[in-house]
């Protein structure tokens, strides 16, 4: 059976539920599909550890402050699973959960979304699935020779999992240093970078990043020099285990290998390095794959863009990719503002 809405949400973390505000208080028909079962969005499938940049009050959705976690001043992933759910909740949001996307196709002035539980035709989309499915794996020569375990960031829970083994940890973005910080005295850590570790000063986080990335893209729109945002900060924010870690000596980054040989690594130089088990944490890529039959996507696998709308798809929205979805799109307190663009622009498309 085909229902229908005037706008489907695709994706209910923390982005959709950001959009479904906004809808909600233009009096828009909408609902939000969701492949997880339980609200929390990916938070849900973090590492143990994970704390977020910024304090709880400059970690918020639209409409409401995420409360301080008692004794935590950077909440954890769990605090966080709790404020989307409740956030969910109060906002009356119409999450389905468990349901599967599989394609977006136009049919006439709408768009049919096909999902495992039936279709809806709607007059607008918004695809806020973020990236997480989409892990990003290397191809590094001789991946497939290497005997032992390899994992990505979203496989990593805690570090007890490899207390005596030889890890090599890859990356030197957030991921990396936070894994191989909370690996180190665990396991016989090697952290390999692409290039030396940058990390920023320690009394920037998430709300400095904010304000970077926002007066950037401020800049870009108005013809200005690129100021190079939050990058030109560097590259790993000193969250406290990070910086604790680094204080005492166990973040010291080795250059990237060359190749993975049957039991660890190896260096241009020929030395070699043995090891049980390599982590990836080497990013992600959008997860889009529902909307290849409205053929977008453009370089780098993106699609073209005018703010939060598809240029070539004017029924088509995203949220929560990366700065080219919107400023700090992909952050908690960055998705607001992107969408509230995006909700308004729908609410004149449908009107």
């Amino acid at each position: 059976m085909t229902r229908q809405t005037q706008v489907v949400v695709i994706g209910g973390g923390q982005s959709g539920l950001a959009a479904g505000y906004h809808l909600r208080r233009l009096g828009i028909d909408f609902t939000i599909l969701d492949t997880q079962a339980t609200p929390g969005g990916a938070w849900q499938h973090v590492w143990d550890s994970l704390r977020l940049f910024s304090p709880a009050a400059f970690s918020s959705l639209p409409g409401r402050l995420m409360p301080p976690q008692p004794g935590e001043p950077y909440p954890d992933a769990q605090h966080v699973v709790d404020y989307l759910a409740d956030y969910e909740k109060r906002y009356e949001l119409p999450v389905q959960h468990g349901v599967q996307v599989q394609s977006v196709r136009r049919d006439g002035h709408l768009l049919l979304v096909d999902t495992d539980s039936g279709s809806l035709r709607a007059r607008a989309v918004i695809s806020a699935t973020g990236t997480w499915s989409r892990p990003l794996l290397p191809a590094v020569p001789g991946r497939a020779s290497f005997r032992g375990e390899q994992l990505h960031t979203v496989d990593y829970r805690r570090p007890q999992d490899f207390a005596g083994r030889r890890v090599i940890v890859v990356g030197g973005g957030n991921s990396g240093a936070q894994i191989a910080a909370d690996l180190a005295g665990h396991a016989a850590l090697t952290w390999v970078t692409l290039r030396p570790p940058r990390f920023l000063p320690d009394d920037v986080d998430g709300r400095v990043l904010f304000d970077v990335a926002t007066a950037r893209r401020k800049a870009l729109d108005a013809g200005r020099t690129d100021t190079g945002g939050v990058a030109s900060l560097g590259d790993v924010v000193a969250v406290p285990p990070v910086r604790s870690a680094r204080d005492h000596g166990l973040l010291r980054a080795a250059p990237m290998f060359t190749r993975l040989t049957a039991d660890g690594v190896q260096w241009p130089d020929g030395t070699r390095a043995a090891a049980d088990t390599v982590i990836w944490c080497t990013g992600f890529r959008p997860a889009l794959s529902h909307l290849a039959p409205l053929g977008l996507r453009g370089a780098r696998g993106h699609i073209p863009m005018s703010g939060t709308r598809a240029a070539d798809e004017p029924r088509l929205h995203l949220l929560g990719y990366g700065d080219w979805t919107g400023p700090a799109s992909a952050t908690l307190i960055g998705v607001g503002r992107p969408a509230r663009d995006a909700a308004r622009e729908i609410a004149a498309l449908v009107a």
